[in-house]
């Protein structure tokens, strides 16, 4: 539709001089408030702020405020230890809580801790993250402790070293070789002696517990 046949529907037919005066009118008072004179904001633009601001995204979470995600496990008295692993790493038992644990304190000149081994080091990579084993070298001196660890392929394995028998005497251990498991809710279900058979039917059934 032409410009004059809309403005004959309108009304009477202004002259084309006046009508591009007021249209330049117009546009100017708008562009200068930003919304139509005495109108509502215009489209797209952002509301006026209301209330209190948004927060920005990645910003830290208040303090008291709900926040998402599974709640950190309550670390147990058990799991309440430290040390260093033959390798030199800081550990930290508190890592272990919510899970199944096994530590299996044994000693670099055991024949019995020896036949043991083999079977750790077959099943500790296969449950790391379901139930993971824990090794506590004592009564020996550390390079017997490392040999010990190369010879059976225990270095996938955390083998922490006690030779002042800290925590041998933590768990009350006095002899070798003994396995203590603990389970999710930090109790202890077993403490002595396991062969290979008995030992990963325990670990396994840990696992699907």
């Amino acid at each position: 539709m032409r410009i004059g046949m809309a403005w004959t529907g309108a009304g009477q037919l202004r002259r084309a001089g006046t009508a591009g005066a007021l249209v330049v009118a117009l546009l100017g008072g708008a562009a200068c408030t930003g919304t139509a004179p005495g109108g509502p904001a215009a489209a797209g633009s952002a509301p006026a702020p209301t209330g209190a601001p948004p927060t920005p995204t990645g910003a830290p979470t208040p303090a008291g405020a709900a926040t998402s995600g599974p709640p950190a496990a309550q670390v147990p008295d058990v799991l309440r230890f430290t040390g260093t692993t033959l390798g030199g790493a800081a550990f930290d038992a508190a890592q272990l809580a919510g899970k199944p644990v096994v530590l299996w304190f044994w000693a670099p000149w055991c024949a019995t801790c020896a036949s043991q081994a083999w079977t750790v080091a077959e099943i500790a990579p296969r449950y790391r993250d379901t139930v993971p084993i824990v090794g506590v070298a004592g009564l020996g001196e550390r390079k017997a402790m490392k040999e010990f660890v190369t010879e059976f392929e225990l270095g996938a394995t955390p083998q922490i070293e006690d030779g002042k028998g800290a925590l041998w005497k933590r768990f009350k251990v006095t002899e070798q070789s003994i396995f203590v498991i603990i389970d999710r809710s930090g109790t202890i279900v077993h403490q002595g002696f396991l062969d290979g058979e008995a030992l990963t039917a325990k670990v396994a059934a840990l696992a699907g517990a």
